[in-house]
């Protein structure tokens, strides 16, 4: 992977990380696009350090509402923030439990999975195209609402599926408001990938000749691409979201999703 590739495959993570189209299936495209033929670790290496980046886009972006969530923390009193936080505790169970114990089955799932990607591509204009249809109202996340928001996370590990596309989706079926649904959908995902990051280190740390062949420098400049097409990819998806424009992401989805079956049979 040359330095071009790396970002242009980070602006491509950035702006498809918070727009709900995949960004997992935008990567693996865009690495079929540019003849890149990384194995499972290599290429899921490249995806955790961008997914890097635009985590940390999300902090920058939502800073005081973070900041404001520890201050409530801190005050150990059974308030809003403390109910927000174990509803994102919640909605991390279903992810962290398939990451840990299917970790080499999701490495396969980015070896090139070109048909795999175009169908999961087309479930998400399905859910883009409900959710756009969903009654708008001020309901917050309960907890209920947490685990099924938690679940459509864990199946968005699909490259193909928008993890922002299915869990604002999802909220927005269930009946929470879509201010509220995109805050959530968006912090949620802070600490899983942070987690993702730190076993990937990890890893590399008991087992050295696991070291991807993809350089540092290389890697270090598409997370510093997708950081700053995240940050303003974040902000834009929240107006979005609240004025209810998610029906031409759907229809993207579904052009490009059928695209990417027809090419994946061109291959």
């Amino acid at each position: 992977m040359s330095i071009l590739q790396a970002i242009i495959l980070g602006i491509i993570q950035g702006l498809t990380e918070f727009l709900p189209v995949s960004s997992s299936g935008h990567l693996e495209l865009g690495k079929a696009m540019f003849d890149l033929h990384l194995d499972g670790a290599d290429s899921l290496t490249f995806d955790v350090i961008v997914h890097s980046g635009t985590a940390l886009s999300t902090i920058v972006v939502f800073r005081k509402d973070i900041a404001n969530i520890i201050k409530g923390l801190i005050k150990f009193k059974w308030n809003d923030e403390w109910k927000f936080a174990v509803n994102v505790l919640i909605s991390m169970v279903p992810a962290a439990f398939i990451g840990l114990l299917f970790q080499d089955q999701i490495e396969f799932l980015f070896e090139n999975q070109i048909l795999l990607v175009g169908g999961m591509l087309i479930i998400t204009g399905l859910l883009l195209f409900l959710a756009d249809r969903a009654k708008r109202t001020e309901r917050k996340v309960k907890k209920a609402d947490a685990i099924i928001i938690g679940i459509a996370q864990a199946i968005a590990i699909l490259p193909g599926i928008s993890r922002s596309g299915s869990t604002i989706a999802v909220a927005l079926v269930l009946g929470v408001s879509r201010e509220k649904a995109a805050k959530f959908s968006f912090l949620m995902v802070l600490l899983p990938i942070i987690g993702a990051s730190l076993l990937k280190i990890k890893k590399y740390i008991e087992f050295p000749d696991l070291e991807p062949e993809i350089n540092t420098l290389t890697l270090f400049l598409g997370f510093i691409a997708a950081f700053i097409s995240g940050y303003l990819a974040c902000r834009w998806m929240v107006k979005i979201v609240k004025k209810g424009k998610l029906i031409y992401f759907s229809v993207y989805c579904f052009i490009l999703g059928l695209t990417a079956i027809s090419y994946s049979y061109m291959l």
